[in-house]
């Protein structure tokens, strides 16, 4: 086979679907050493992502998350002879000779359209021509999976649940040291909550502050806790700004940015404790981050969240302040409770692998590739499929 993987947002945006795309590729050049891949890279980005005998870079200039991106890509891509495409972004070339795949990570957009920015408004609404036209879709969950059989109408048989997993660094290591360094590299305190994710409004950190100002007002605690937000600025980013200051965290609040691999690994190993009170995820990837590196986290009790985590967290309402800061206090509080969600969660983040990821990822290349014909009529859906005719 002939895959072509589109790869040009790991240049724009080195945040969630950018490292999926990235570990993605890792695993499956170790994989698959026969079939050849082309990996189509932003224009700028001139380092290949891959570095395999059966790996090709390529350079693409259609712009990311454009009005004009699907027909741009229809035209770059025709001179490239591929089998099939993977659009890890879940938008393909408007029109294509070979067959696609798409990565639809979430419908954020379908069940929160207010959180969105108009530009990224009118680009998320081109997935109802992108689920029509691949030819099979990847989703991180079964949450995500029914979503789209129930939102968008699409057929069962036609999306499969991949899931996505850690990335294969992050481990346990020694807590103090590990929490000392990076209370001396940040400035941080040495106990510390963390949160990880771009600052926008999904996220819902505004929430976690509130969460955060109700542990300090209602319990009172004996020693400075910190609270810790990793991450890069999204949209109205302001917001969460002006709520530090009205709900007077100044100085218990830091924001790090958006860290390094290698300083993200010790900030989840050196917190006392992870929180991830996203008001919607397709997978979530912070929370089973945590969990691989030995840390307990505190989740929303929605969408995908308690699909990933099972019973190796604690689970919360995100709209409700005052239970998240009862979570919190219990983490920052029973030592024994502590214990037992880090080997939980390490149990349960041992079994999600990229390796499982690639195998499943390439079981699917193969099934679309051996199919019908890429311009061929999809097939009716039975009666007793969940779903509209796509």
């Amino acid at each position: 086979m002939r895959i072509g993987v589109d790869a040009r947002l790991v240049y724009h945006q080195p945040a969630g679907i950018s490292r999926y795309t990235g570990h993605l590729l890792q695993a499956l050049a170790e994989l698959d050493t026969t079939d050849e891949f082309i990996v189509f890279q932003h224009r700028k980005h001139k380092a290949p992502l891959i570095e395999a005998p059966n790996f090709r870079r390529a350079t693409l200039y259609s712009p990311v998350h454009h009005r004009l991106e699907q027909y741009a890509l229809a035209l770059e891509l025709y001179r490239f002879p591929l089998d099939l495409l993977h659009s890890t972004d879940f938008i393909p070339a408007l029109h294509s000779p070979y067959k696609s795949v798409i990565t639809v990570h979430d419908l954020a957009f379908l069940h929160y359209p207010h959180f969105l920015t108009t530009e990224s408004a009118a680009y998320y609404g081109l997935i109802d021509k992108a689920v029509v036209r691949a030819d099979h879709i990847i989703v991180p969950s079964e949450h995500t999976r029914q979503d789209l059989i129930g939102q968008m109408g699409v057929a069962a048989d036609k999306v499969s649940v991949i899931y996505e997993a850690a990335n294969p660094l992050f481990a346990p290591l020694p807590v103090e040291a590990t929490r000392r360094a990076m209370a001396t590299k940040y400035g941080l305190p040495e106990t510390y909550i963390l949160t990880v994710g771009t600052i926008e409004p999904r996220k819902n950190v505004i929430g976690l502050l509130q969460g955060f100002a109700c542990l300090r007002d209602k319990f009172g605690l004996k020693t400075p806790v910190g609270l810790v937000i990793a991450g890069g600025r999204g949209w109205l980013y302001e917001e969460t700004l002006e709520a530090v200051h009205n709900l007077k965290l100044e100085d218990s609040t830091f924001f790090v940015g958006r860290v390094s691999d290698e300083d993200l690994h010790k900030l989840y190993v050196g917190a006392r404790a992870h929180v991830h009170v996203a008001y919607y995820e397709g997978f979530g990837l912070p929370p089973l981050e945590a969990m691989a590196c030995g840390t307990p986290t505190i989740v929303s009790n929605v969408s995908s969240l308690p699909e990933v985590v099972g019973d190796a967290a604690l689970l919360v309402n995100p709209r409700d302040s005052e239970e998240i800061a009862v979570a919190m206090h219990r983490l920052l509080t029973d030592d024994a409770l502590h214990a037992e969600l880090r080997e939980k969660g390490l149990q349960r983040a041992r079994t999600f692998s990229w390796e499982k990821a690639a195998q499943r990822t390439l079981a699917v290349y193969r099934q679309v590739v051996a199919a019908r014909p890429a311009a061929a009529k999809p097939p009716t859906p039975q009666p007793n499929e969940t779903g509209s005719k796509v």
